[in-house]
């Protein structure tokens, strides 16, 4: 029996994607929610995965091609034995057609070439479609070289230089051209529409963390005891952020055309930094959570960040943004904001500095706020007022117990 492997379902907000690195080739076995090929789209990589086991009996499209939801991608055949080593073994230019993609096999086709020609650079020896590419940019070069003049008697002909893709780079002056991922593409577009559309303005204010910092040593032990995670700075700025935003609700709304939608919910983008850029998993309903479910929720997401494991689901929405350069070392910044959402917090370093605390001149460990807002529906009052709510939160973090 066949079955397809196909793209699945997509949220309405992703409408294509491209595919990444394939694990399995034409004639590799797989087995049941085996990992057979990634699909990058604008939010995360996701993994496209055997429904049946069996041996990959076809494969349609290419790394690097753009597909749709519901694409058949190749077929898995069910009925097929895994060939064992005791089978009679291709051979060398067989083997590498099987792994070569279908594009690829065209290629050769078409110009007349034989895979045991070609050096394959892809996985497990695949030959790939830039190195057909570079082999007949050779061969032509070649036999431009050994040609001679139909004007003049034939001469020594120098060795032909070699196609500008396999240029010896000169050291200490090479160029690396790659194509953007699909996520860098998408970070790229959302910043520069924030930056098209909003009236964007950022207000700082700088506070003193010794007080959160102290509660932190204080019910440290008993709160990693307690509750198995360890009790992090991002629970106390982020229910200062959900009390300020409860204050000031404008700064939790966003613009849609001409109206603007005021939401009676706290869906908090937390900003993490992976090795494929930069992306923001939602707290849902942050209101609703405990410091503790805040930070077992921020360090199961940033892992999974990392491993580039976030469903889109987790990506998609929030009312407001927290991103915290300072882990980085950045002193101050001006963030920019996440459409549609009309406002972002940004923490910075913390810094031991010289403050003036009731006539004395004290060190405390000092960070500085910044709040980028949209000023179409965010007055300055109501921005500047946000920021001191979140500044007096956490310089007395008493105040949320007793909501003052």
């Amino acid at each position: 029996m066949q079955v397809e492997i196909k793209v699945p379902v997509l949220p309405e907000s992703v409408t294509e994607g491209t595919l990444g690195d394939w694990h399995k080739q034409v004639g590799d076995s797989v087995a049941v929610d085996e990992n057979i090929v990634d699909l990058e789209t604008d939010k995360v990589v996701l993994e496209i995965v055997a429904q049946k086991a069996g041996v990959i009996e076809s494969i349609a499209f290419a790394s690097g091609d753009t597909v749709k939801d519901g694409e058949v991608l190749g077929l898995i055949n069910t009925d097929a034995a895994v060939s064992g080593e005791a089978d009679a073994t291709p051979d060398e230019d067989a083997a590498a057609v099987n792994r070569a993609s279908p594009a690829v096999r065209k290629l050769l086709s078409e110009n007349d070439l034989s895979a045991d020609e070609i050096k394959g650079t892809g996985k497990k020896g695949a030959i790939l479609k830039k190195d057909v590419e570079l082999h007949l940019q050779q061969q032509a070069a070649s036999t431009e070289a050994q040609t001679p003049s139909a004007e003049s008697p034939p001469k020594e002909v120098p060795p032909a230089a070699p196609p500008a893709a396999a240029a010896i780079p000169v050291a200490g002056r090479n160029d690396r051209r790659v194509p953007m991922s699909r996520l860098r593409a998408k970070i790229a577009e959302r910043l520069k529409q924030a930056q098209n559309t909003a009236a964007m303005l950022t207000t700082f204010n700088e506070v003193n963390l010794k007080p959160m910092m102290d509660a932190r040593s204080q019910y440290r032990d008993a709160f990693e005891k307690t509750h198995g995670v360890k009790l992090g700075m991002m629970s106390f700025f982020t229910s200062a952020a959900v009390e300020a935003l409860k204050r000031f609700p404008a700064v939790n709304a966003s613009i849609d055309g001409d109206d603007i939608v005021y939401h009676d919910y706290f869906d908090i983008g937390i900003a993490v930094s992976s090795d494929r850029g930069l992306v923001v998993p939602i707290l849902r309903d942050a209101d609703q959570m405990s410091y503790a479910d805040i930070e077992n929720a921020i360090r199961d997401m940033g892992a999974r960040a990392q491993a580039g494991k976030l469903g889109i689901e987790e990506l998609t929405g929030g009312t407001f943004s927290i991103t915290n350069g300072g882990i980085f070392g950045s002193m101050l910044s001006t963030p920019i904001l996440n459409p549609p959402q009309s406002a972002i917090l940004g923490m910075h370093s913390i810094q031991q500095r010289p403050v003036v605390i009731e006539g004395e001149i004290v060190v405390r460990p000092m960070m500085y706020l910044a709040l980028t807002y949209d000023h179409r529906i965010i007055d300055g009052k109501e921005a500047v007022q946000f920021l001191v709510t979140i500044k007096n939160v956490l310089e007395d973090p008493a105040r949320l117990l007793l909501g003052v």
